[in-house]
């Protein structure tokens, strides 16, 4: 998001942070009524562009949305809504966005409260892994003219008692509702949100065997150290590698691997 939508996605945080915050707000209660509000905005473009407008007023804004969404959702969620519509958006799907990071921000955060959230994180890569290693799977699972509630009823034989509560909740809401998304975008997206809740960075790393305890440990301290913020490590195994490390942290890769190393004194010789 850019300029406007920075300005007021960065407020609408604010506000639910402090709703999460307050005992009279349930987190898993907001999740699900602003993804249902994430659902109907993404449906209907007249309502979320009238609800954008730039001619009208904030208020004008913010008293529209009490009387659309005040009957059908909890006094906090109403509240954590007309606050957004009162900001200035610069494009009418930055709205939708927002609501949609919303609903996963209060997930985590009822994750996080439990002492759940390292294990969703985990969980959340885990999921990423076996679609991208079962083309059967994901086809099933990103196939558009299947229906949702097939998708669902397939997600919850897969992660059903597996899982916690919220990771299903998150993975079924993502697959069901992609909104143009790929689903390892999405994955990704919702790993970087659950680190986020941290303050932590993501780093992938590959290596050709697991890592003992006090490898992950000095990685995660070099990381810290390199990047100025706490690492969550994502796992994988790879026996291609191998040997030595591949991380990557964002769009960028701290390659050490030995076949990479190999693969670059090929192509030098080749020179």
């Amino acid at each position: 998001m850019k300029g406007a939508s920075r300005e007021a996605l960065a407020a609408a945080r604010t506000r639910l942070d402090a709703l999460t915050d307050s005992s009279s707000a349930e987190a898993a209660t907001l999740a699900d009524e602003l993804a249902a509000v994430t659902a109907l905005l993404h449906r209907e473009v007249s309502l979320r562009r009238v609800l954008t407008d730039p001619s009208q007023s904030g208020e004008a804004k913010a008293e529209l949305a009490g009387r659309l969404f005040g009957s059908q959702v909890s006094g906090p969620t109403a509240d954590l809504l007309t606050g957004m519509v009162r900001s200035r958006w610069s494009q009418s799907r930055d709205l939708v966005d927002a609501a949609e990071e919303l609903a996963a921000t209060a997930d985590l955060t009822a994750a996080q409260k439990s002492g759940a959230l390292d294990n969703v994180e985990d969980e959340l890569f885990r999921f990423g892994r076996i679609v991208s290693s079962s083309t059967e799977l994901r086809s099933a699972l990103t196939d558009r003219r299947a229906p949702a509630t097939a998708k669902s009823e397939l997600l919850r034989s897969l992660l059903g008692g597996k899982a916690a509560p919220v990771t299903e909740r998150l993975v079924v809401r993502l697959v069901t509702q992609p909104r143009g998304r790929s689903l390892e975008a999405g994955l990704e997206s919702l790993s970087k949100l659950a680190a986020e809740r941290r303050d932590r960075m993501v780093a992938v790393v590959t290596s050709a065997v697991p890592l003992s305890d006090d490898q992950k440990l000095r990685l995660g301290g070099v990381l810290a150290k390199l990047y100025g913020r706490q690492m969550h490590l994502n796992l994988d195994v790879d026996p291609a590698v191998l040997g030595g490390l591949q991380v990557r942290v964002g769009d960028e890769v701290i390659n050490g691997s030995i076949a990479d190393r190999l693969d670059e004194a090929s192509r030098r010789m080749s020179a």
